[in-house]
């Protein structure tokens, strides 16, 4: 059932009807109103010594009481106010619908038409404009804090398709993003390959951005970075654990199908999916990337954080988090493919450089002793 809202004429009655001695069980049976609504209006009025049966007060009265009592009920004018400029918006905003979350909605419209809204009363309007607004499905995860430069979390979340016009295909596009727990300062990087190289050129990416890395890194067992998963001692892919000794981190693999084990970057996804990717156009993996870097910053670096108690994801990052990282290497990283090459029958050895080439060594004829 639609939730009723309430004006402050309406709020008048039920108070007028408390104070001539109706029960407030009786009350809401007869005004067809939710006994807790009775007692949420009645409450401001018993705490300030009014009770039932005493002298009468005037409606206007009532009405300057319930104006001081509940002044978002005063509001309500001002708010129509709000609606009438994001109105004229409403053509964007329904075609956005189709893509994008009400967040993400009202952040394209303040930053890219210049819409002077809060979103407090951006969600009041769409409500209002758009009742069968369906909600969001929601992970809910609850983890210990961590101090500062402890701990980032990793994982891939499938962006969508994208129709690469160099290839002339439809192709899959993925999201690595890196998520710094303490800050929650959060690095994204679309790729269309989810190879060990990949996996590994994105960490390193990650480090040049953060301008460092915390201590400790918790990926999910992907195939790409764990090549065996063990809850006490997993075993890593060579390049990887090449990547951690050259950093200096500690690699802690979240357990299998235990996706609370990396709750801050696991929370994330729908909302990169939802504010970086869709009702956009790409015109290649880099473009995607270096736009990815921006949004990084520009966007989700600057929103308001409810777990930060209102705080910027970027400006917690800058206060607390980034001296406390690890700085980076003087020498670069240098990125190396390993695999496990096989010996023919004519004794040569098949080496795979990339998905499409291969390298062909002939060998030495082994003799038996």
């Amino acid at each position: 059932m639609a939730r009723r809202s309430f004006e402050v004429i309406d709020v008048v009655e039920v108070l007028q009807h408390w104070h001539a001695g109706r029960p407030k069980s009786v009350l809401a049976d007869s005004l067809g109103i939710d006994a807790k609504t009775v007692r949420k209006y009645v409450a401001p009025a018993e705490a300030a010594g009014l009770t039932p049966g005493g002298p009468t007060l005037s409606r206007a009265e009532w009405a300057g009481l319930v104006a001081e009592w509940f002044p978002e009920l005063v509001d309500a004018r001002a708010r129509s106010r709000t609606h009438v400029q994001i109105e004229a918006h409403r053509a964007a905003i329904t075609e956005m619908r189709q893509t994008n979350t009400v967040a993400t909605i009202h952040q394209r419209l303040r930053d890219e038409a210049g819409l002077a809204v809060g979103i407090t009363a951006f969600r009041t309007y769409m409500a209002a404009a758009f009742p069968d607004e369906a909600a969001r499905d929601k992970v809910t995860v609850l983890r210990p804090e961590v101090p500062p430069g402890e701990e980032a979390q990793i994982d891939y979340g499938f962006l969508g398709h994208w129709s690469d016009p160099l290839a002339n295909r439809v192709r899959k596009v993925w999201a690595f993003v890196m998520v710094l727990v303490a800050s929650r300062h959060m690095f994204v990087r679309p790729v269309l390959s989810l190879d060990a190289r990949s996996w590994v050129a994105a960490h390193v990416a990650a480090a040049v951005f953060f301008g460092g890395l915390p201590r400790r890194l918790v990926p999910d067992n992907l195939a790409t970075g764990v090549r065996k998963a063990d809850i006490y001692d997993p075993k890593m892919n060579r390049a990887y654990a090449d990547f951690a000794a050259h950093y200096g981190v500690l690699i802690d693999p979240a357990r299998l199908r235990k996706p609370k084990d990396k709750p801050r970057v696991e929370r994330p996804m729908p909302y990169v999916r939802d504010s970086f990717w869709r009702g956009r156009d790409w015109a290649s993996e880099t473009d995607m990337q270096a736009r990815a870097l921006v949004w990084c910053m520009e966007v989700a670096g600057v929103r308001s954080h409810r777990s930060l108690e209102g705080a910027s994801p970027l400006s917690v990052f800058n206060a607390l988090e980034a001296e406390a990282l690890i700085g980076l290497p003087r020498s670069p990283f240098e990125l190396a493919g390993w695999s496990q090459p096989k010996v023919g029958p004519d004794c040569h050895l098949l080496t795979e450089l990339t998905q499409e080439k291969f390298l062909v060594i002939p060998l030495f004829r082994l003799v038996a002793c």
